[in-house]
């Protein structure tokens, strides 16, 4: 199911609720559910967060997270359906849910036509297609919400993210900011 653009926190709250979601098939065909990040993910993030190995973890946050506290927790399920926006991957796993992936996207300054982005996907699910299918997802919900840009900051080990920029069309150069940081674009 495809959702219309949605223009008003009230109708992405609607939207959330009311079935916006897609099931897509990664490059081995494995069946996956994207959709909107919701208030029940909270302990579901938590472990999702808690189980990338320490080199993931650290590519997500740019530093050492041992252990996810409530702040940041909190943090990350704040989502509005517009100036932040999560989308969670999840398949099926002994009867529930399980996170195995998920992007994100936040309008954090004065800039209100650009956002940064981040996308994480679990270690075993890595290089199948899902950070693309994700990321689609998201840059399709930036464009509809009106941002003109997308970008995110990231270590330069990160081969991974290298390689999605190329895959979507990312601009990179090093960070004019921080030299030991690389910066993704994309003009939407």
């Amino acid at each position: 199911m495809t959702s219309t653009a949605i223009h008003t926190p009230a109708l992405a709250a609607f939207a959330q609720h009311k079935g916006e979601h897609w099931i897509d098939a990664l490059n081995d065909g494995s069946p996956v559910l994207i959709r909107p990040l919701r208030a029940e993910d909270r302990e579901r993030e938590k472990a999702f967060i808690e189980n990338l190995s320490p080199t993931t973890r650290h590519h997500r946050f740019l530093g050492e997270v041992k252990e996810v506290g409530e702040a940041l927790l909190s943090q990350l399920m704040d989502v509005d359906g517009s100036e932040r926006v999560a989308y969670v991957a999840l398949i099926h796993d002994n009867g529930s849910l399980r996170e195995i992936g998920i992007s994100r996207y936040a309008n954090i300054g004065a800039d209100t036509d650009t956002c940064e982005f981040a996308v994480t996907v679990a270690d075993e699910w890595q290089h199948k297609g899902l950070d693309a299918l994700l990321m689609r997802h998201l840059i399709a919900r930036a464009k509809d919400q009106g941002f003109k840009q997308m970008y995110s900051l990231d270590c330069p080990a990160n081969h991974r993210m290298r390689e999605l920029s190329a895959t979507l069309g990312f601009n990179r150069a090093i960070d004019p900011d921080d030299a030991t940081q690389v910066r993704y674009h994309l003009a939407l």
